[in-house]
């Protein structure tokens, strides 16, 4: 069962996804990064100083007026400020999936279209003819 397991683990596909997978998650935390320090601070900023990720609706009226201090009261919070950020991070990832599919679709080679056959094999000799023949010019029996 070790051998089998091996023999999967160690496929090209598997060790792909995982390679995949390992960078999907680092790409993840850049793009969660630029979405929280560089995106939405001057997003935040045209709209009037909106702080996104301290925006919230407190469930428990405990008075507090940032989202850390709901946190730390034990709150009950609905954080719909870093919901919208994390709706932005998916956004701009998917963006990012979709331009690199899109590349890559570019790149592969598209099959040649399947043209109409040009020729045809004479019953008799079996030589390639034009499939316009009627007759064979090689051993001059006539095609039907």
């Amino acid at each position: 069962m070790f051998k089998e397991f091996k023999a999967f683990i160690m496929k090209g596909n598997v060790l792909d996804l995982a390679v995949a997978f390992i960078m999907g998650l680092a790409f993840g935390k850049i793009i969660t990064s630029f979405v929280n320090d560089i995106l939405m601070p001057p997003i935040g900023r045209l709209l009037g100083g909106l702080d996104f990720s301290n925006m919230f609706v407190d469930l428990s009226k405990s008075g507090a007026t940032s989202l850390d201090a709901a946190k730390k009261l034990g709150a009950a919070t609905i954080n719909y400020g870093l919901f919208i950020n994390t709706i932005i991070d998916f956004l701009i990832v998917a963006f990012v999936l979709f331009l690199v599919v899109r590349a890559a679709n570019r790149l592969t080679k598209k099959p040649a279209p399947v043209s109409a056959p040009t020729t045809k094999d004479c019953p008799h000799c079996l030589m390639s003819v034009n499939i316009k023949a009627t007759r064979c010019p090689y051993c001059t029996s006539e095609i039907s």
